[in-house]
């Protein structure tokens, strides 16, 4: 059975062990948490320093007690009703056997039950077209916006994706309209 817990700073030494080539890293951190390849230093920097911080939420995922994903949920702004998906990553031994999206759905759980927020967010580049479907199979929808990042190979496109939340009903912005 998955859950999702807060994440602790143990933890960091077998997330940093998922990315094992320069072009996975830059997929999961688009180059904030630095260069090729990740110390366990460096993430705990990007998360342990904002643990208290009532706008950063950084969890993993976990299956029979082994770490098997990590995300952060933060606000991208000033504004309480949304929330963004973060640095999402399941351990590679693993993927494409649905804990991507089932760790997506418990963060969702988290963002609008929880917490009480009316959107989640987040941006997948497009060179990550696993990420993106596993995020269109969970309810996410793109925005039309996109943002572009200078990466070593040349620049990446970002889609930007969002998902809503109707009194307990997820969808997209076109059902808000209704």
């Amino acid at each position: 059975m998955l859950r999702v817990r807060p994440y602790r700073k143990d933890d960091a030494k077998t997330i940093v062990t998922w990315c094992k080539d320069e072009e996975t890293f830059y997929k999961w951190t688009a180059g904030i948490m630095g260069k090729y390849p990740l110390t366990i230093q460096r993430l705990e920097e990007a998360t342990c320093g904002r643990i208290d911080n009532d706008r950063y939420f950084p969890f993993v995922a976990v299956d029979d007690e082994h770490v098997v994903g990590f995300f952060i949920l933060r606000h991208p702004g000033e504004v309480n009703d949304e929330l963004r998906f973060g640095f999402v990553i399941v351990d590679p031994q693993i993927r494409g056997k649905g804990y991507g999206k089932k760790m997506l759905q418990l963060g969702l759980k988290f963002a609008f039950e929880v917490y009480g927020v009316t959107k989640v967010s987040l941006g997948v580049f497009e060179n990550n077209p696993n990420a993106y479907h596993c995020y269109h199979a969970v309810g996410f929808r793109e925005t039309g916006e996109e943002e572009w990042y200078e990466m070593g190979d040349g620049k990446w496109k970002c889609i930007e994706m969002e998902i809503f939340n109707y009194s307990g009903k997820l969808g997209t912005r076109e059902k808000r309209n209704l």
